[in-house]
């Protein structure tokens, strides 16, 4: 179920308040003071980093810092010897 209309988008308190540069809540949508902004966002390990454009006004801040490693594959590895 989606958040009501009404209600509008949800951003954190401190995130509006305090213009931070460093944001635990992921889940706050990037509102249009951090226009043109760099930002750092809490994985649950480290801070990653990234510019606001206006294109990312709206979405969350957690679309826009990934938590899991990509997977690498070996190729080389993966292959069965013929003989």
């Amino acid at each position: 179920m989606s958040r009501a209309k009404w209600k509008g988008s949800y951003v954190q308190g401190t995130v509006l308040k305090k213009q931070l540069k460093r944001i635990w809540s992921r889940s706050s949508c990037i509102p249009f003071s951090y226009l043109n902004k760099k930002v750092y966002v809490y994985t649950g390990k480290e801070f990653r980093s990234f510019f606001v454009t206006e294109d990312k006004i709206g979405f969350k801040f957690g679309e826009f810092s990934f938590s899991r490693k990509k997977q690498q594959r070996n190729l080389a590895s993966n292959k069965k010897k013929t003989k």
